[in-house]
Order: structure tokens, then sequence, then C-alpha cells
């Protein structure tokens, strides 16, 4: 049988392509990895490698073992699922990657409810975009992502691999320093909107073309707060979502009569939203709305 800490190391680098990634990764040196994959080659008879360029890429042989190594994997995280249910407490670590409005509105609510109702649950938060924190359920970095889709955008690659569970629809609402008629009458002002290789940046965009103009986006930033303070002091317009409810000054005009929304989903691997963190998570995450 063959080593299954050694089929994981195979694993990690399918996902993470490279061997200083793995090592990174899993704690080791680069040259116990390299060892590790020398000695699952020697397990297996076949090669397991091929160099391409400066890195590797695995062999069809190679390939079949992630394959089944992930199959492996989803039995064992089955059966802690059903361990875990047929305790009469539920504790351990859930591991959460958010973005930053849900972050600043979701989670602090959500900690709050845990603490009390099942105070041994450990959360480990981390702040991420879904675009790099959705890879990481899959290398077991997360279990569980804070997801956001916009009308007209494809889900990713390896959908199949993730399962969704809706939390809510956020209303996108359009931000102005004093109200305008439509949003044609902003073909001429400066835009603050998120970075270019965001989903949130593409359906802005699409929807400014719609409407019959190519947004003059002088500002781009992560950052939602930054949006609120450049549109606040009258230096942009922006898309806002109706999430930034509880920070939203006095200067601001916003205006939801499009009836534009994002979909906030919370993601896990496939298969794993039956396991009771993940349950509790869920129940915490979706009671302030």
């Amino acid at each position: 049988m063959y080593n299954l800490r050694r089929l994981e190391i195979l694993r990690e680098l399918k996902h993470r392509g490279t061997l200083v990634a793995v090592a990174s990764a899993m704690s080791y040196s680069p040259s116990a990895v390299s060892q590790q994959l020398t000695l699952l080659e020697s397990e297996v008879g076949a090669p397991l490698l091929e160099r391409e360029g400066r890195g590797v890429r695995l062999t069809p042989q190679a390939e079949i073992l992630v394959a089944r190594t992930e199959k492996a994997l989803r039995e064992l995280e089955r059966a802690e699922t059903e361990i875990a249910a047929s305790l009469q407490e539920v504790s351990g670590t859930i591991r959460v990657a958010a973005f930053q409005t849900a972050m600043l509105a979701l989670l602090p609510a959500a900690l709050t409810w845990l603490r009390e109702h099942h105070p041994r649950i450990r959360v480990e938060a981390t702040q991420a975009e879904p675009n790099t924190s959705l890879p990481g359920l899959l290398t077991r970095d997360f279990d569980l992502v804070i997801d956001e889709t916009f009308p007209g955008q494809a889900r990713p690659a390896r959908a199949a691999e993730y399962e969704h569970h809706l939390l809510f629809e956020d209303p996108m609402r359009l931000a102005t320093p004093a109200p305008v008629a439509s949003l044609a009458e902003l073909a001429q002002r400066p835009w603050v909107m998120e970075p270019a290789d965001t989903p949130a940046r593409a359906w802005a965009t699409a929807v400014c073309h719609v409407a019959g103009f190519e947004p003059d986006v002088a500002y781009v930033s992560a950052d939602m707060l930054v949006h609120v303070r450049l549109v606040e002091q009258g230096h942009a317009v922006a898309f806002l979502p109706d999430m930034l409810r509880f920070d939203r000054p006095p200067g601001l005009v916003l205006d939801g009569s499009a009836g534009h929304t994002r979909t906030v989903l919370a993601t896990v691997r496939a298969g794993a939203g039956e396991h009771p963190r993940i349950q509790a998570f869920l129940t915490a995450i979706r009671r302030p709305f």
C-alpha cells in the first residue's frame, strides 16, 4: 500500500505547482519534499514527475494517484464529519477566508454568537478575495470561504469540487455625492473601482457599458472603505454593496433603484457542508441577515 503522507505531498504539488510552495505549506524543506517524492516513485515503480522548463509536471501515472488520493481524502473527511456528529459538543478549529466587507459586517457578530453557543469552536479568519481564497479550499488551507458572485459571471473552474451555501442577496447601490437621474449622467465623472482582475470590477464595468459609456476609473482600491471616503468627499462615484450599511457617512447618496445585486455565499469543499463545525458557522454567519 502506498504511503498516504507521500501521496498528499504529490497532491500538494499538483495544486501548488512547485516544490518550494509544497515545502512551505507542509513545513518541510524542499529537499525533504524531493526525497519523499523519490521514495513514492520507488513504491509505485514508475516516474511521477517530468521536467518542464525550470519546473516539473506530473506524469499520467501521477495524475492517477492524485485523483485517487483526492477520493481517499474526501472519504476521510466524511469520516471526520460522522465522528464529529456523534459527539455531544461541537469543538475544534474552522479556518475561514472572507472578503473585506464580510470580515467587517458579518464576522464579528458571528464570532459573538459562536462564543456564546459553541465556545469550543475556534475560528481562524483571513481576509482574502474569493479568486485567491477558493483554491485554498482544495489545498485545505481553508475550510470555508465567504464568496461572492455577480450577475452574468460564470462559476470558477473545477466548480464540481465546491459546495455552495446561499447566505443572502446583497444590493449593489450607485453611490454619488449628490443625486443623479440616471447612470448615464456619470459618463464624464471619475470612478473608484476594485482592481482589474476582480469579478466586482468586471461587473461594474459591464453595467457602465450597458448604460452606454466606458467608465473613467481614476482610482483603484480593493478597500471598500476607500471607495466610501472618495465618494463622500466628492472625488469619485462608485457602486457600493449594501453590506456596508454600518459605515455610511451623511455625504453619500445611495441609489438602489436599478435592482443590481451580488450573491453572497459560503463555499466549502464538496461533501463538507454537513460537518457540525461548518453547520455551526453557517448558523452564526446568517444571523445578522
